[in-house]
């Protein structure tokens, strides 16, 4: 197919949409625009071909045998594009919202955020996979990820949601409130982490502390996790965001933070949104700005 020889689109679309209704002022209203412009696309399209499409010597102007001819391809390929994004769009707007988040985030910041999400949109239903595990985003998959990290995933869009820096904590019952300035001080602890991460053993291996990993790492659903650390189980390792309150109630005690930037991204494909999504991430962006920013801390 030369595509270098296709008349300008705007000009087809004129031409086939005064075809459908054999008026300038219909085919204007039908495409938004005045008929003037639709009456100056038609005559583009004749300069462009070297054809006259229409005969305006009657009163009422009539399409000539190669306006007909042309005038009934256009309508046809116009009307097979339309009924096959209309099958297509109209079947993925009925596909659930796929949602793929760690349990943390699930659990401390999304579940109790989604009436408010279903009070305004209550004909979008959600499929939510609270794991850690990174799933792929794909056609007719998952939608969006709600991800940690840099933002930094190849081929795919990402844009920060909540800022927060992973830090240790535990409850003071556990270490007391003794002033700790190594972090190899903590190794004789048990430590937990949220299935499917490997903060605890990085923390170590960052510092170069490869004799000194805790003796005991437990993996768990983030949502558990924290609680064990309120219980003194164990140290935790886990975005501040979600421990922010039990930090500030005594709770839990700050000992380390990173002070890399980082934070929970939503994630998406390249392209223009289905509506359920393109809804789905203006709620949340108007969500997160009424979301705890946490502050910077040095460790204690």
């Amino acid at each position: 197919m030369n595509w270098s020889t296709l008349p300008p689109l705007s000009a087809l679309r004129a031409f086939a949409a005064y075809a459908q209704t054999r008026s300038v002022t219909q085919a204007g209203a039908a495409l938004n625009v005045s008929h003037a412009a639709i009456s100056q696309q038609i005559r583009a399209l004749e300069n462009h071909l070297g054809l006259t499409l229409l005969d305006r010597g009657a009163r009422q102007a009539s399409l000539t045998p190669e306006g007909e001819t042309l005038a009934r391809a256009l309508l046809d390929g116009f009307g097979a594009m339309m009924t096959c994004i209309e099958a297509l769009t109209g079947a993925d707007a009925d596909r659930p919202l796929q949602i793929s988040t760690t349990p943390t985030l699930a659990a401390n910041w999304l579940l109790p955020r989604l009436p408010r999400f279903h009070e305004k949109h209550p004909d979008i239903s959600l499929m939510i996979d609270p794991s850690a595990k990174v799933q792929p985003l794909e056609p007719g998959g998952i939608d969006v990820a709600l991800r940690y990290g840099n933002g930094d995933w190849a081929g795919l869009v990402s844009e920060l949601l909540i800022a927060s820096p992973i830090v240790v904590v535990a409850a003071r019952k556990l270490v007391g409130d003794a002033p700790i300035t190594d972090l190899a001080d903590l190794s004789v602890y048990p430590w937990m982490q949220e299935l499917g991460t490997s903060e605890a053993s990085d923390w170590f291996t960052e510092k170069g502390l490869h004799e000194s990993l805790p003796r005991v790492i437990s993996a768990m659903p983030g949502n558990l996790m924290i609680e064990a650390a309120r219980q003194g189980q164990g140290v935790a390792t886990v975005a501040r965001a979600f421990v922010e309150h039990d930090i500030a109630a005594g709770r839990l005690r700050l000992l380390f933070q990173d002070e890399r930037k980082k934070g929970y991204h939503v994630v998406t494909r390249p392209g223009a949104p289905r509506p359920p999504l393109r809804a789905f991430l203006t709620w949340l962006r108007r969500e997160a700005t009424g979301a705890v920013a946490p502050k910077a801390s040095t460790q204690i």
